[in-house]
Parts: structure tokens; sequence; C-alpha cells
């Protein structure tokens, strides 16, 4: 048992053992992703028809047919996704055992994910939706600052964690697509959204799988994660900013991260109907309650004051 500023905390499993126990339920699930995940190519959903020389006519603000908060929306989306050699990094330390399973979905998992920021890019480029420079010079900051997860090396918390992110990208790549009211758009982002749900779904339901094993130790690595978590992209330059300007929008604000990225996963794992969990797991489900309580109440506080910013620009407006 070791202690923190949050009380006693557990002495976890080696990350070897856990994965090791887990390794069938890896292989189960595995199974399944690969039976439901539909096969596309990125070239069918990108209007290369639409594509003019950037040499012969340079890029121009006056070109994008997407708004202001849709195009910085996308940017955080791309960006987000093309930090992929961080993740891969990331999730080969947390989840790269041995040959089998394990190794199997990290390299399934980075393939696919492989697609997003191919599709992105090039969709934005050739319909010139944003600035091929700036956003070049985005990707070679963000790709230098890399991005690290702070989890000790813990699977279970490296587990929360990307079954939160998967959740929360799905929904922010779903609602940017509806935003950009670009029918073109709108499809290649579900299409990744639907990549993005069944990533979810094996990581969530991978840690139901050690909740059964550890689920004092669940608890724990579970609030750790809500209460510290944040978006990949958070490293990214001018991220506040731009996620200031994507939450007024309604495409990720506080209310959708409570409602339909932090609770549902939440409820699926019974976090709050858990039995037979330690004292300090228990004083940690309480701190993630008082927590939740907050979120509740800030998200509320955020929306009164959009509705009213929203109604002082409409009467400007009129």
């Amino acid at each position: 048992m070791t202690t923190s500023l949050n009380g006693p905390r557990p002495t976890f499993a080696p990350a070897r053992d856990l994965l090791i126990q887990l390794e069938p339920a890896a292989g189960r699930f595995l199974e399944r992703h690969l039976s439901m995940a539909r096969e596309w190519f990125p070239h069918d959903f990108v209007p290369y028809s639409v594509g003019r020389d950037f040499e012969r006519e340079p890029w121009t603000p006056d070109q994008p047919r997407i708004s202001g908060v849709a195009q910085i929306a996308f940017e955080v989306n791309l960006l987000t996704e093309d930090n992929l050699p961080s993740y891969h990094r990331e999730i080969h330390r947390m989840f790269g055992h041995g040959d089998g399973a394990w190794i199997n979905w990290v390299n399934r998992w980075t393939a696919e994910e492989g697609r997003h920021g191919i599709v992105l890019r090039d969709y934005l480029v050739v319909t010139r939706n944003i600035d091929p420079v700036s956003l070049e010079r985005s990707r070679m900051n963000m790709l230098q600052a890399a991005y690290n997860h702070d989890d000790d090396g813990n699977v279970l918390r490296g587990l929360a964690y990307v079954a939160f992110q998967e959740l929360a990208t799905r929904i922010s790549h779903r609602n940017t697509g509806r935003y950009s009211e670009d029918p073109v758009a709108d499809r290649i982002m579900a299409r990744i959204a639907a990549d993005e749900n069944l990533h979810m779904v094996f990581y969530r339901d991978m840690l139901s799988e050690a909740i059964e094993l550890d689920p004092s130790a669940a608890v724990h690595a579970v609030a750790d994660e809500v209460i510290g978590f944040e978006m990949p992209g958070s490293g990214m330059e001018n991220f506040t900013r731009k996620a200031a300007q994507m939450a007024k929008a309604g495409i990720y604000d506080l209310r959708v991260h409570h409602d339909d990225v932090v609770w549902p996963l939440l409820t699926h794992w019974r976090i709050f109907e858990l039995t037979g969990l330690d004292a300090s797991a228990e004083l940690r489900r309480d701190q993630l309650r008082t927590f939740l309580t907050a979120l509740d109440a800030q998200a509320r506080r955020y929306e009164e004051k959009r509705a009213r910013s929203l109604e002082r620009d409409a009467n400007r407006a009129g």
C-alpha cells in the first residue's frame, strides 16, 4: 500500500502480469473487432476532381467553403489524428505485450487510425478548406511536441484513458462533420467516427474484464482519468482558444463531455454500484462523485453563459 494526496493507494499488479491475465479477453475482443470493422479507402471519400495546382493558384483566405469554426474544428481533429506516432508509442508501451492478441491489437489499431489523418488531410487540402502551409507548420510543431500519457505504467489507467479518449474523439469528429454543413465532410467524419466507436468498445470491454479481476484498483484508475482527463490535442498551439470556439459552437463542450462521454462509460462499468471495494477505493469513488457534481454545475453555468452570449450576438446582428 502506498499513499498520496488522495489517501492510501493500492499496490497495482505488475503490468506484465495483468496483460497476461487479460490476454484471452483481448483475443476475443480482437476477433470481434475484426468481424465488425468495415474495410474502407480514403480515396473514395475525397473529391479529387475539384483539386487545383497550388503553385499556379496559391491558397487564399476566401477559398474555404466551410465556416471559420468548422475550419478550426477540422484542424484540431486532424492534428489530433496526426500525432499517431506518439499514440502508437504510448499504446505499445501500455499494451504491446508478447506476440499474441495484445500486440496484434496495437498494430491493427494503429493501421486503422492511420487512415483518419490521410482522409482528413486530403479532404482539407484538395477542397482548399484550410491553409496548407499553416496546416503543415502546425503538424510539424505538434509532432515535435509529441504526446505522453502520465499513467506510471498502470495498465488500468491506460485502459480507462483510451476508452474515454476514443469516445470523446468519436463525438468530436461526428459533431464537426454535422457542423460543417458540407455533405462530403459529414460523410468523412461519420466514417471516422464509426472506427473510433469500435476502438472505444474494445477498450471499454477490456476494462470491464479488468474490473472483474481487481475492482478497487479499477476504481482508482477510472477516478484518476476522469478527474485528470485531457484531450490528446491539448498540447497543440492555441488549443485552449480553439477548444473554446468549438465549445461555443456546441461541437465539444462540458455538457457533451459530462453527459455523452463520462457518464455512459461510468454507467457501463457500474462504477457506483461495485461492491467489495477496499477503503481507499471507496474514498476515491466518493471523490469522483463529488467531482462529477461539480462538473455538472460547471457545465450548467457554461450553458447559461453561452446562451447569453449567443443572444447578445443575435441582437447585434439584428
